[in-house]
Formats: C-alpha cells, structure tokens, sequence
C-alpha cells in the first residue's frame, strides 16, 4: 500500500496544473455522484455549490470557490475538461504554473460573485430564475480570454483555416449572450464574470501588474514558507531575455520560456526585442 501511495504521489507531482486542476475536478465529481447516490433521492450538492442568496453564501462562504470544482453530471464536467485541457497546453508553453492556477481561481471567484450580484441586484423578472451554479466554465472561460486578450494576433489553425486568437474570444462571448435569456442564465452570468477577470488580468499583466499577487501571499503563509526574491543583475551585453544569447541558448526550452516571462513580468509584453516576440510565438504552435 505505501509504494502504491508513492506511486501516485510520483505521477500527480509530474502534472501541470491544469492536469491537477482536472485531476480534482474528476475527483470531486466521483466523490460527489456516491454521496449523492448514498443519500437516495432528493439529495443535492448544497454543501459545494453557489446558491445566489446571499445569506446562503455568508453562511457558507467557501462554496464561491467550490462551486467551481462540482458538476452534476459527467457531461458537464466532461466538456468543460476537455477544453481546459486543449487551451491549457497553450497557456502553459507560455506562461509560468502559478500564473495559470490565479486566472483560474480568480476566474471562478469573479464568475460567482457576479452571479449572486446579478441576481439580488438586479429587478426580479429580467433574467429566469437560476437554482444554484455549479460547474468550472467561469474559470475555463477566464484561462481562454487571458489568451485571447494577452495574444490577440496569435495565429491558431483549425483543420484548414488559421485566424487571430483574440476571435475566439469574441466568437465566444457573442454565443454566450443568448444563454442569458435560457434556463441556464446563471451559468452565463457566471461566464461573463469569467471573461471580465480574463480580460482584466491579462491587460494589467501587459503593463507587468500581477492582479492576483495576494493569493500568493495567501499561499505562502498558509504553506509557512517565504520564497526569496529574484535578483536581476543587467547586464550592457546581454541581448537575449536579460542573458547573452550563449547562455541564454544552453537552457532548457522551458527555462529559456520562464526567462522571457521573467521580462514581460517586470517590464511587460512590449519590453520584449522582436526576437524574443518571435520565440514566444513559436513556443505557443
């Protein structure tokens, strides 16, 4: 049992983040669907999901968050999953894991808050009425917009056609209004609260603000450990991502990508040479 226990440790710790975040996600689902079933009929998910009372929600106040990671059922979950992992791959040739963990998080958060907001402060009849939200597609939808919004005129290509990403994201939005007027109205509210984080977060992370800094402060103090600060020496040689191009060219792939978003963190997006521009591109395909 302990080396099977190993084990798993071994292989969870060689997944990205977005592979954990589906890890926990399918988890959740699992655990959920035989506490469901254990309980026998007229059960729910109450303890996980968003209600948009808001006596409900400071009552249990951790259900903003957890609705995020809780699907009734393995259709939803699957479809949501099956696009974080395809946009994922993108974002994490890109940008750094913990980049990746806030826009999601904060993703989820912005959904719920918007969606219980939309709900008490709106006049009742303008939207149907919503029971409570559950599912990850705020958070999904924040990661896409980031990238949409961060790399607007990255070409994609779909079977045979390639375009700029950042139509995606108006695709995306555009066939989400619709689904305000639908019973599932809550869940749309929520996907444009995603898309307002995303959108947010990338746009301040180009001018090299990182919006969602306090949760790594949250981390590090439930976690009881301080990581040290970088310091960057410059150098009146260096021409590649603050290294000689040299050294620069004896890192990893994936060291020389963390090098180049170490810039684009300190000085934004537009600090980057061309050159630099060019090997993010081709780190994205």
């Amino acid at each position: 049992m302990t080396n099977l226990n190993q084990d798993i440790r071994e292989k969870l710790s060689r997944l990205n983040v977005f592979e954990k975040i589906i890890v926990v996600n399918v988890a959740v689902c699992l655990i959920s669907f035989i506490a469901l079933r254990l309980q026998g009929s007229g059960a729910n998910l109450e303890w996980l999901s968003l209600s948009k009372s808001f006596s409900d929600v400071l009552s249990k106040p951790w259900t903003l968050l957890t609705y995020g990671f809780t699907h009734y059922s393995f259709i939803h979950l699957f479809f949501n999953m099956i696009v974080l992992y395809f946009f994922g791959r993108s974002f994490s040739n890109l940008f750094k894991q913990d980049i990746s963990l806030k826009v999601y998080v904060l993703g989820i958060l912005s959904g719920g808050v918007a969606f219980v907001l939309v709900y008490n402060l709106l006049p009742s009849g303008i939207l149907n009425t919503a029971g409570p939200l559950v599912g990850a597609s705020a958070g999904v939808r924040a990661i896409i917009i980031f990238l949409c919004a961060y790399l607007p005129n990255k070409e994609v290509r779909f079977f045979t056609f390639q375009f700029p990403l950042k139509y995606i994201g108006i695709a995306m939005v555009v066939f989400d209004i619709p689904g305000l007027f639908t019973q599932n109205s809550g869940g749309s509210v929520a996907h444009f609260g995603g898309y307002m984080l995303g959108y947010f977060y990338a746009r301040q992370f180009q001018k090299g603000t990182d919006i969602g800094e306090f949760i790594d402060k949250i981390i590090a103090y439930f976690s009881r450990s301080t990581a040290p600060l970088k310091t960057v020496h410059k150098k009146k040689k260096d021409s590649f991502a603050g290294k000689k191009k040299e050294e620069f060219d004896r890192f990893t792939h994936q060291k020389q990508i963390d090098l180049i978003l170490d810039k684009i963190g300190k000085s934004g997006y537009e600090s980057l040479t061309q050159a630099e521009k060019d090997f993010l591109f081709r780190a994205g395909k």
